[in-house]
């Protein structure tokens, strides 16, 4: 039982990634807050947490909407006590647009949930964690974050800025006792999609060369769990401000 008693918060944990995190973490023995949009995915997720045995609560959030993620925090406090670990992973797609093709509402949109949320809920973690003692926040990258061309213009700008503020945190609060490292999943089976029903055709292209460089499979969402287990858990208790690329090998080329 790796998180015996562990008040976590998953954001994006009714589907994909999440969800796996949100089942994994509550089977290792840590009470969960299960923050997503989509309310009736939430309770569905709980309800499988407390059938297998577990212990979870459900919270509605848009990680946009500074108010809902003061709440989903918050409601770990009051229902658990503390917050021991914060996972950053809700996000979005930008339908792969080009730097000329991307439009001011898709890039503000892709910031506002991939960067600014994680921002907002890490501030709101960062002094509760400094009372406690100690805490953990792992945030969920992407491969699109260390390289140039995983995805669009939007996507990829939001990645790398979710990997700098990673290890801004980790650095300035390590010696507080709270670590910060995120996960950089290469092709995973979720609902993300690319974000767009008419996807920019020439991102897709450009995008798509590395992968053609090798076959892949796509990888199952309990692949990337297992990593946010190891980086929450006192496993990777020397482990900070650092990025876990799991990807199958996809850039290893």
């Amino acid at each position: 039982m790796k998180l015996q008693d562990k008040s976590v918060v998953i954001t994006g944990a009714a589907s994909g990634m999440g969800k796996a995190m949100a089942l994994l973490f509550a089977e290792e023995g840590a009470k969960v807050v299960v923050a997503d949009i989509n309310e009736a995915a939430i309770q569905a997720v709980v309800e499988e947490i407390a059938t297998a045995g577990g212990t979870a609560v459900g919270a509605v959030a848009n990680v946009a909407k500074e108010e809902d993620v003061a709440r989903m925090i918050d409601t770990a406090v009051q229902r658990f006590g503390k917050l021991d670990v914060l996972v950053n992973n809700a996000g979005i797609m930008d339908a792969m647009m080009t730097a000329e093709s991307v439009t001011d509402d898709m890039w503000n949109k892709v910031m506002e949930i991939n960067v600014t949320g994680p921002m907002r809920a890490i501030r709101k973690a960062l002094p509760i964690m400094k009372a406690q003692g100690g805490g953990v926040i792992v945030n969920t990258a992407s491969v699109g974050g260390l390289f140039g061309s995983r995805a669009g213009a939007a996507y990829t700008a939001s990645k790398h800025a979710v990997i700098g503020l990673t290890k801004n945190v980790g650095f300035q609060y390590g010696k507080l006792g709270i670590r910060c490292n995120a996960i950089a999943p290469g092709a995973v089976a979720t609902n993300i999609g690319v974000g767009g029903s008419q996807p920019d055709e020439y991102g897709i292209q450009q995008a798509m060369t590395g992968m053609a460089l090798q076959r892949m499979d796509v990888g199952d969402p309990k692949y990337i769990a297992s990593v946010a287990l190891f980086l929450a858990s006192d496993d990777s208790a020397f482990v900070n401000g650092t990025v876990v690329t799991a990807d199958g090998g996809w850039t290893a080329y």
